[in-house]
């Protein structure tokens, strides 16, 4: 509670930018102007007013903020006056009490005189909880403050005060406060006002200075840091330093160190220089820079490539096409291709020709076929052959351009791209590099890797690649590149072009047989815990695997097959149900490993074949899982019903959709000539379907095998059992070329099939064909669809009615 009461007259003793409390005891300079009139307009006063001795001089203390005092000041006392610390004239002054400023009015000395009324402060008794607990509060804020500065004797006179008033009005003393708040405080007449403002201004400091000092801890802690870093790679060099002088080592830093390595290094006079150049950038650098670490990666990187490291080929070719015919059955377009490549290599060295126009003669081979055709296991073999190094770099399911050509050395965490890292790994410059499943490559938003390998694959520009990494030139021209894969569409056209293209179509079934005996029995032998004369398969039971428990065009699933009998012979064994030594035929398949998966269509009864009835024809086609026979089947619907026009099932592509319309086209146009009753297309719909429908089918190649089925649907004769087709038919009824010449006919001696009709202009494409596979057909070159017709059907013996 506060009341204002007992006018006075006082002299103004103005206090620029400071303001005094009661309760506060501060000394003035007498020098001051204004402090001196007020001082001796008091002194004056209190002789005119005729007391001795008791009175002492009053003034009255008021803040002057930027020439504008303050509306209330303190009723001050001159204790004394005498001299400073500093020997100049000076007077003592106690605050009293609060004094409400009003009028100004006249009176001795050269001092402003003014009227106020005194403020009288009182608080009721006794004191409400919320007041005790605020005074509480202030203490305790005030004691952690004065014990954070070292005040210890300052807490217990804090902690004595119990007036209110006088409590609040000894934050005065805290020189954190700014000339507003205390102001603030001053004006506040209200002595529990007061103290509560007194108490957030208190909790409002201390809590920045925890903040600041927490600041100011994580700063020294840095500093600390560093600074033990400093003293500690300091000690380190100093230890390096003994160590050297003991060992009888010239002193040098670790700058010097790699300059000695790369002087002494083989490297080509570009890299020489552009390492030279980092190593310069290394000694200007500071040991804390992360710019030192990224030239000590990338210089580590350049010293340990062989930059002039060759392996000597083997320029013994007949040793070589051994090793090639040991270690692979059949694939001799690609061992053809190797032996030339090592016969010209040899002839190139015999006449100092190994360098031509900064180039070498290294190659690029493209292996596509299905899978398990021995394409991955076949670069080994080359490898091997050639005697150089070999290093497989997997490409599937790579979307990052950096990954071939390396990422910026700016970036955290760059590394060299593959190729470089291949290089490095082989530890020459020539090795045989096997780019694996290349048609699997992807692209994003972090670029095209299939764009990146443009370079890296033209032997007319990889003797200078650059790699982002490096940023150096590398030499790629001696290193034989083979890429494998499995769709030959699936490859860019660019890319594609810089390659030399080796299909591998798939295996016959003698050399099925040859394989299974010769490499996947041993292997498959070790892995069961067999040793070789404990089981023994029979060329009968092997040819049986072959042909009706796996159709496929390479041999996975014919290891898998071969395995799976091992290990069931191997547990009859444990369990005592088996003797061995112990020999597989092909009658002991059925009670071991089950029954056959491809039964030949030719073996099964003649009334359960496909092509048992009329408007069934046997096709070929390619899959990426190489060649595959496709049987069309087609039937009339009841006129009755209504549904004329052509329908086609077995999710088919636009161009199979539109061969089914040109066969359709083409029988109505000439049924009369080939004796059909066409007449029937003309109300009747028609349904193409392919079997197997959940598997997408596209291509003109089917184009002859759907005529077929129609016309032996109109004419009511069965189309042959062992006759499969291909080609692609025109308006005119002209059969026209195809590819996949070989895996289609690799896929019919497959399945059992005799006779195999095939477009006249395709006749070339047979010398790829292994003779063995030609003895067992019977292939038919035909121009015209009605030569399919006559080779195709069979004569009507029988009456047999039109399927509807």
């Amino acid at each position: 509670m506060a009341s204002t009461s007992t006018p006075l007259t006082l002299p103004v003793l103005p206090l620029d930018d400071e303001v005094v409390l009661p309760g506060m005891v501060v000394p003035l300079d007498l020098n001051d102007n204004d402090v001196r009139a007020a001082v001796e307009a008091a002194q004056a006063a209190a002789r005119s007013s005729g007391s001795v001795g008791g009175s002492k001089p009053k003034v009255l203390l008021v803040p002057r903020i930027d020439g504008t005092y303050a509306n209330t000041g303190v009723l001050g006392t001159v204790e004394q006056v005498g001299r400073l610390a500093d020997g100049d004239p000076g007077a003592l002054i106690r605050g009293r009490s609060r004094v409400r400023i009003g009028a100004g009015t006249t009176g001795p000395g050269a001092a402003l005189w003014v009227e106020g009324l005194a403020v009288e402060e009182s608080v009721p008794e006794p004191l409400p909880g919320s007041v005790t607990e605020l005074v509480t509060e202030y203490k305790a804020l005030a004691t952690n403050w004065l014990k954070k500065r070292g005040a210890w004797q300052v807490v217990d006179r804090v902690q004595q005060i119990d007036d209110v008033p006088a409590l609040a009005d000894n934050s005065g003393y805290s020189p954190f406060l700014s000339t507003p708040q205390k102001v603030e405080l001053l004006e506040t007449a209200d002595p529990v006002a007061r103290l509560k403002l007194a108490t957030e201004q208190l909790r409002e400091h201390l809590a920045e200075q925890d903040v600041a000092e927490s600041i100011a801890k994580d700063v020294q802690e840095g500093v600390d840091k560093q600074q033990r870093e400093f003293l500690l790679r300091r000690q380190l060099d100093a230890v390096r330093k003994e160590l050297r002088e003991l060992n009888g080592e010239s002193e040098g830093e670790e700058s010097d160190d790699y300059r000695t390595r790369v002087e002494a290094a083989d490297l080509p006079e570009k890299v020489r220089e552009a390492a030279l150049k980092e190593v310069e950038k290394l000694e200007r650098s500071s040991d804390q820079s992360p710019e030192g670490s990224w030239i000590r990666t990338w210089l580590d990187t350049v010293l340990e490539l062989p930059w002039n490291e060759r392996t000597e080929d083997e320029y013994d070719i007949q040793g070589a096409q051994r090793v090639l015919d040991t270690e692979h059955s059949g694939l001799e377009d690609v061992k053809e291709r190797i032996t030339e490549y090592l016969a010209v290599r040899k002839r190139r060295s015999e006449r100092g020709l190994g360098v031509v126009g900064g180039r070498r003669g290294g190659a690029v081979l493209a292996l596509v076929g299905p899978p398990g055709v021995g394409k991955t296991s076949l670069g080994e073999s080359v490898a091997h052959a050639m005697g150089r190094k070999f290093v497989r770099v997997a490409l599937g399911g790579v979307r990052d351009e950096a990954e071939i050509r390396g990422h910026r050395r700016t970036y955290v965490g760059a590394l060299p791209g593959r190729i470089v890292r291949a290089i490095k790994e082989a530890g020459s410059m020539n090795p045989v590099v096997l780019l694996d499943e290349i048609d699997k490559v992807g692209s994003d938003f972090r670029g095209d890797p299939a764009a990146a390998l443009l370079e890296v694959l033209d032997p007319a520009q990889n003797h200078t690649f650059r790699d982002h990494y490096l940023e150096v030139e590398l030499d790629l021209s001696d290193v034989v590149f083979l890429a494998t894969a499995n769709v030959l569409e699936a490859i860019p056209e660019a890319l594609l072009d810089r390659m030399e293209l080796v299909r591998l179509d798939g295996y016959t079934e003698d050399e099925k047989v040859v394989i299974a005996r010769d490499h996947l029995l041993p292997r498959q032998l070790e892995r069961a815990g067999l040793d070789q004369d404990e089981v023994t398969l029979g060329e009968s039971a092997l040819r049986k695997l072959a042909g009706e428990y796996t159709r496929e065009a390479g041999v996975r699933n014919l290891e898998r097959s071969v395995a799976r009998l091992l290990r069931k012979v191997a547990a009859q064994h444990e369990l005592g149900e088996r003797e061995l030594p112990f020999t597989v035929e092909d009658t002991d398949l059925r009670s071991l490993i089950g029954r056959p998966h491809h039964v030949p269509e030719a073996a099964q009864d003649p009334a359960e074949r496909r092509t048992a009835v009329p408007g069934v024809a046997t096709g070929l086609a390619v899959t990426g899982a190489g060649g595959d026979v496709l049987y069309v089947e087609a039937s009339l619907a009841d006129p009755e019903t209504g549904a004329a026009g052509l329908t086609l099932t077995g999710q088919l592509g636009d161009v199979m959709k539109e061969s089914a319309q040109i066969a359709l086209s083409f029988l109505r146009s000439h049924g009369a000539e080939l004796e059909l009753p066409v007449a029937d297309l003309k109300d009747r719909g028609v349904h193409i379907h392919f079997p197997a429908g959940a598997v997408p089918k596209d291509g003109p190649s089917a184009g002859v095998t759907m005529t077929t089925a129609l016309a032996s649907l109109l004419s009511g004769r069965q189309v042959r059992t062992d006759v499969a087709m291909t080609g692609e038919v025109s308006l005119t009824g002209r059969v026209l070329p195809i590819g996949g010449v070989k895996q289609k006919l690799l896929a019919a001696h497959r399945a059992g099939v005799t006779t195999v009709v095939i477009p006249k202009r395709n006749e070339a494409d047979l010398d790829d064909v292994p003779a063995e596979v030609l003895e067992k057909l019977d292939v038919h070159p035909v121009t015209d669809v009605r030569q399919v017709l006559e080779l195709a059907l069979a004569p009507a013996a029988v009456e047999v009615p039109v399927a509807a």
